[in-house]
């Protein structure tokens, strides 16, 4: 099979030929080879959505003009890979050496024939109009796609890489779990035991995962639980949206009955993760009677109610004296090394609570020895245990002692409580927060230095995308901060210390239409603070009262609603230097009041995500100190081309625009080119984006152009030669492009250029690219990489980097 082939259909023909026979070989095998059962069926599946893009190429395979050398070499894999599958019949249970050198030839297997579809259909979906979809370019090697919340919070997370005394309670909790009997089964225990680390080592196991397989639904209950919202996920987690919109309990539990009864007769696990006191009656109603189907509730309470409960423990002395070692870093030749009984009196008095011990010894990793004896002055009260919440937020109070030098860290730890609980928190935004409140850098990197201390000290998980060296100072719209529901308890109890009218900081919560009594009492409400948050759930009816907030210089305002009217108060703000709004909802919202803003004379950034933009353009008004706005997965169609003003004449000062995961956005409006003060333009993940304008060629004070995973942008206008200033260039995973501009040499400041992923760039690139003297640094794959060679002989400081290849399954029909 692997011969020479003559022309593309011959070459379509064999490959399809070798698919089949992999594809047919993976379904005769998977029920037989018990130890690479999930491997297997998770090949299996992939293949199987893999199947009619294949057949697609099988038979269009002339027009498609596939490149041999791949296709050979593709093909040829495909045998030993059905050689490899047939080898998995033989290995026994207990050899476990085998499973661990077969499961990852099996994971580069599909790989490679993944990233071959996606070379050979995405690139050229739109030259013949195939109907391939190409829905999210998401490196699976980077952390999950934030542009589908939805699918993202029904997903188990992985445990941490570090785990110590949870892996028998995981063995007992799965035994009470598979018990016939056992159809609700509810695991307690008090705030930073290790209950979610539990579950999602449970989800790991592999009689777990081989038994339920893609029917683990996993809900972040929290503490004021949305039944309708719930449901609303978890149909879209499994791609069963009912043609209208829920508008009661009763018609989502109605709705979850139908998608459970599609899913039988396959077991389902369904995962009700931090039912909090008053939400008990929750997990019954989620109750059917199915074959196979099994609850299982975490909860810091012991509901009597429900029949069958296991109890999670503290870490015993042993245990806990391994983690501690472990956050502290006593392993560290540059730590100090405490005398054994004083490390023993700390990790007694954190009470055997994995959270407890992460944090103080996170508190104390690489401190001088004048430290560790100061906070054991401090510390010798010594807590044995903790009879609440309150108790345990006292004692991790106590590792929120920073260094005169790091006071600002204490303060960032204190405004992540800004944002919702068990959201993840945009690194984007809290760069934006933090310049205007402690003036940062713009570029985020004392920022993202700040997230890394909150990291090491375990107040909070930073998670970053894998970068390019051009990238790790420059690009953080793919990370974000996750904060365990304890830790954000602690933040909002610092920063609620003093009186409402005192706090810098007042973040306020409001269920339904339930106003705080203090903010109802008094007419005008006077509030001295410097970041004012507020969030709303979908019952909120958008009924403010006033507040008087002159000093206010950032505003958060989260909400869940359709439709959301910016408070009256907001236009007195006129110290407001941030705005960040963000829609927590399933459906885009339109926003009410946005001429409110023009009044603001210090507005220099807004953050906007999941709003509709047409909403917005109808009462557009100049916002004159505006230097930065950022819309995330926010509806835009033509919405610049129907302001009521010109966009140039509204942000008459803007310097930077990004637009992230906008899916409707077809071409960048030609109005923005008249901002001639734009210095960045970051347009990322817009994937229906298929054309600059030659407009752009006036943005002649432009520096960066970020265009990444714009997969079908075609070309890049010839105006862009006129960009004198433009430093970075980023056109990375932008499959449609096919060349260069042609005067591409006249970027005579070009210092950086990514363009990895670009897989349809094959042919010579034009002979103007020797004259960018500037360009120091490439990012590309390994094809791109040797046309850049001979180039390499003119430009002596410029240096390629060939970037890992990147693996991705969300384009393929679910």
């Amino acid at each position: 099979m692997a011969a020479a082939f003559v022309g593309g259909a011959a070459l379509g023909a064999a490959f399809g030929e070798g698919f089949a026979v992999l594809h047919v070989t993976v379904k005769d095998v998977v029920s037989k080879a018990r130890m690479f059962k999930p491997i297997l069926k998770h090949l299996e599946s992939t293949l199987d959505r893999l199947a009619p893009t294949v057949n697609e190429i099988t038979q269009t395979s002339e027009q498609l003009d596939l490149p041999e050398v791949e296709t050979k070499s593709l093909i040829e894999h495909m045998e030993e890979g059905e050689k490899l599958v047939l080898k998995c019949l033989k290995i026994r249970w207990w050899n476990y050496c085998f499973k661990l050198y077969y499961s990852p030839k099996l994971k580069e297997l599909v790989e490679e024939i993944v990233r071959f579809c996606q070379l050979d259909m995405q690139v050229h979906s739109t030259r013949n109009g195939l109907r391939t979809s190409v829905n999210v370019n998401v490196n699976l090697q980077k952390v999950d796609s934030v542009v589908d919340r939805q699918r993202v919070l029904c997903t188990v997370r992985d445990p941490p890489d570090f785990t110590v005394g949870l892996d028998m309670p995981m063995k007992e909790l799965k035994t009470l779990l598979l018990k016939e009997e056992v159809q609700l089964l509810l695991l307690t225990a008090p705030g930073g035991c290790g209950k979610t680390t539990v579950v999602q080592m449970l989800c790991q196991d592999d009689q777990i995962r081989g038994m339920f397989e893609d029917n683990i639904l996993f809900v972040n209950v929290s503490k004021t639980p949305n039944v309708k919202v719930i449901v609303q996920n978890l149909l879209n987690y499994k791609d069963m949206q009912p043609n209208f919109q829920i508008q009661s309990d009763e018609d989502a539990i109605d709705q979850l009955s139908q998608l459970l009864n599609h899913l039988t007769p396959n077991p389902i696990l369904l995962i009700l993760d931090d039912v909090w006191l008053g939400s008990e009656s929750l997990p019954e109603k989620f109750k059917f009677d199915l074959p196979n189907y099994k609850i299982l509730v975490t909860s810091r309470t012991a509901f009597p109610r429900l029949e069958f409960t296991y109890h999670l423990k503290p870490l015993d002395d042993v245990d806990a004296m391994t983690l501690f070692h472990r956050s502290a870093s006593l392993h560290d030749e540059n730590s100090y090394i405490p005398a054994e009984e004083d490390a023993k009196k700390i990790v007694r008095g954190c009470g055997g609570f994995p959270l407890v011990i992460k944090v103080i010894g996170g508190s104390l990793r690489r401190q001088h020895e004048v430290v560790w004896h100061s906070r054991l002055m401090k510390w010798s009260d010594g807590q044995f245990y903790f009879s609440s919440d309150t108790d345990l937020l006292a004692h991790l109070q106590k590792s929120l002692e920073f260094s005169d030098d790091k006071v600002i860290i204490k303060e960032c730890f204190m405004d992540l409580g800004s944002f919702p609980e068990d959201q993840r928190i945009p690194a984007a935004a809290l760069i934006d927060m933090w310049a205007e409140l402690y003036k940062l850098d713009e570029d985020g990197i004392h920022a993202i230095a700040n997230l890394q201390e909150l990291n090491i000290r375990n107040l909070a998980s930073l998670v970053m995308a894998r970068k390019d060296a051009s990238e790790v100072k420059s690009y953080y719209n793919e990370d974000f901060v996750t904060q365990h529901d304890i830790l954000r308890e602690l933040a909002m109890h610092q920063s609620s210390q003093e009186s409402i009218g005192q706090r810098s900081r007042l973040i306020i919560n409001i269920s339904g239409n339930n106003l705080p009594k203090w903010w109802t009492e008094q007419k005008q409400q006077l509030i001295n603070a410097r970041l004012l948050s507020i969030s709303t759930d979908e019952l909120f009816s958008s009924s403010w009262c006033n507040i008087q907030g002159s000093k206010v210089e950032v505003l958060v305002l989260n909400f869940h609603t359709k439709n959301y009217t910016l408070p009256e108060f907001v236009e007195k703000m006129d110290k407001l230097k941030l705005l960040i709004i963000t829609n927590y909802g399933f459906f885009h919202s339109k926003i009410s009041n946005f001429q409110l803003l023009g009044s603001l004379p210090n507005l220099k950034r807004i953050r906007l995500e999941k709003v509709s933009i047409p909403s917005l353009c109808e009462t557009l008004v100049p916002l004159k100190s505006l230097k930065k706005i950022s819309l995330f997965m926010c509806n835009i169609g033509k919405a610049f081309e129907n302001c009521t003003i010109q966009v140039s004449d509204a942000f008459p000062n803007l310097t930077e625009i990004n637009i992230d995961y906008c899916n409707d956005l077809e071409e960048l409006p030609a109005g923005l080119c008249d901002i001639v003060h734009l210095k960045k333009i970051s347009i990322t993940n817009c994937h229906k984006l298929f054309a600059l304008p030659e407009e752009i060629g006036k943005l002649v004070n432009l520096e960066v152009l970020r265009l990444r995973s714009c997969t079908d942008l075609s070309e890049l206008p010839d105006s862009i030669r006129s960009l004198h200033k433009l430093s970075i260039l980023d056109i990375s995973d932008c499959l449609s492009i096919m060349k260069l501009p042609k005067h591409i040499g006249e970027l005579c400041n070009l210092n950086e250029l990514n363009m990895k992923g670009c897989l349809r760039l094959r042919t010579q690139f034009p002979e103007s690219i020797m004259d960018l003297e500037q360009l120091k640094f490439v990012v590309c794959d390994e094809e791109r990489a040797r046309l850049w060679e001979p180039i390499k002989e003119f430009l002596m400081e410029l240096k390629v980097e060939v970037a890992e290849k990147d693996i991705n399954l969300n384009w393929l029909p679910k």
